[in-house]
């Protein structure tokens, strides 16, 4: 089985090669309004769209086709043209609003956009983290000419593990980036047939059930974060000030490293009690309510909300457990909050306040977010012989693992020293 993976690493000689790469940047937005403009000709005399085959021939010879390396050019037109063709696909359909791709322009300059490196376009050493990058034949001073890029990526990643696929130069909060989209051959056992349930939340970012034993994951270090860099971020009169930046790139970076973390923390016990099926509750609705409006959590609850990333959390603890052979499944959260997990009596009015649910019915005392895991859990796994056999402790008093900031890993409680930001 082929696994794919992109990791970003940050540049650690960035004046060295920043005027490059900004060369670089300018030429790829350059070439895409040149094919812009060729599309727009084309559709006004024909009606139809070019695809990436026709873009590439007819601007093989264009000066700024060759600003680039020609990889690294094929893929600015493969992006224009599939720009193209997911507008025409939504006016197909009837999206009026709809609009075809643009020109990338800022005023009378144009912004650094992203360049792509293809196998031919770059070469990787691994032993002294740096990868070379190709310049197209214009922009180069002599025949051997190339950028250079030193790099640091994240402990726990080895790229010589790993089969680079192409290597993108990223601009982003003011400063250059690359990308590494690498691919291997996994074939990882599962480590056992046990299924466990995840209710993700807000106050906990995470519930997790084995249907036996439960374990909570606090946000606390998440949401301070937010307030944190809020309150920062309030201060800075410019909103395109480098401090403003500097502090948005510190909150992503953090938090980014809170989802690694905690969905490389979830995996490990998972595999610790031989689990070989995730299942998490689908939050795909949580910012809207029952008419597809914008629900309103409350000051705070939206702001946590608005920090919180369901989806790329889920995609994160997908490719984590992929490597550990365990399958990652989605399920619908319709009622886990308001039924039992222990006799399976639906009533809204069960979770009597925030945090704790009483089942009137068999005198289950739950965790609110425990018991929703299990009810999620069950979804894939229905063991309704065990019901008489449930006792109340794991579901009312799950094991509780906090961020530890100090070390940058989650622990029981009784661990972890808190530090703030």
């Amino acid at each position: 089985m082929r696994t794919h993976r992109t990791f970003e690493a940050s540049i650690t000689n960035p004046r060295q090669v920043s005027d490059d790469l900004d060369q670089l940047g300018r030429a790829a937005s350059k070439l895409w309004n040149v094919g812009r403009y060729y599309a727009q000709e084309q559709w006004d005399e024909t009606g139809e769209i070019p695809d990436d085959g026709e873009l590439k021939s007819e601007l093989k010879g264009h000066e700024r086709y060759t600003d680039l390396h020609s990889q690294s050019s094929q893929r600015v037109l493969e992006e224009l043209a599939e720009a193209f063709n997911g507008w025409f696909a939504k006016r197909r359909n009837g999206d009026g609003r709809a609009r075809p791709p643009g020109y990338r322009k800022r005023g009378d300059s144009h912004p650094r956009s992203t360049v792509s490196f293809k196998a031919a376009g770059f070469k990787h050493d691994a032993q002294f983290t740096r990868v070379r990058l190709s310049k197209g034949r214009n922009l180069k001073e002599h025949r051997s000419d190339f950028v250079l890029c030193e790099y640091e990526l994240r402990p726990d990643v080895d790229l010589s593990e790993w089969d680079i696929q192409q290597v993108r130069a990223v601009h982003k909060y003011d400063e250059w980036r690359l990308h590494f989209v690498c691919r291997k051959v996994i074939d990882p056992e599962p480590p056992g047939d046990e299924t466990a349930g995840i209710d993700l939340g807000i106050s906990n970012v995470a519930a997790l059930s084995f249907g036996g034993e439960s374990i909570l994951f606090p946000g606390n270090a998440l949401k301070e974060d937010e307030y944190y860099f809020g309150r920062k971020k309030a201060k800075c009169d410019d909103s395109r000030s480098n401090e403003r930046l500097r502090l948005d790139r510190k909150r992503t970076e953090r938090r980014t490293h809170f989802l690694h973390t905690l969905s490389k923390h979830i995996v490990s016990e998972c595999v610790e009690r031989g689990v070989g099926t995730i299942v998490i509750g689908d939050l795909g609705g949580i910012r809207d309510d029952e008419n597809g409006k914008s629900r309103n959590w409350g000051k705070h609850g939206n702001l946590d909300l608005h920090g919180w990333a369901f989806d790329r959390f889920t995609s994160i603890l997908d490719y984590k457990a992929e490597a550990e052979g365990i399958d990652v499944t989605v399920e619908s959260e319709r009622d886990t909050s308001k039924t039992c997990s222990a006799c399976g009596t639906k009533d809204g009015n069960q979770r009597v306040e925030r945090g704790l649910y009483v089942c009137e019915e068999c005198d289950t005392v739950a965790n609110a977010d425990v018991n929703g895991a299990e009810n999620i859990r069950r979804k894939v796994t229905p063991s309704p012989s065990d019901r008489e056999d449930r006792s109340n402790g794991w579901l009312a008093q799950p094991s509780v693992h906090l961020f530890d900031r100090s070390e940058g890993r989650f622990a029981p409680r009784e661990q972890v020293v808190d530090c703030k930001p």
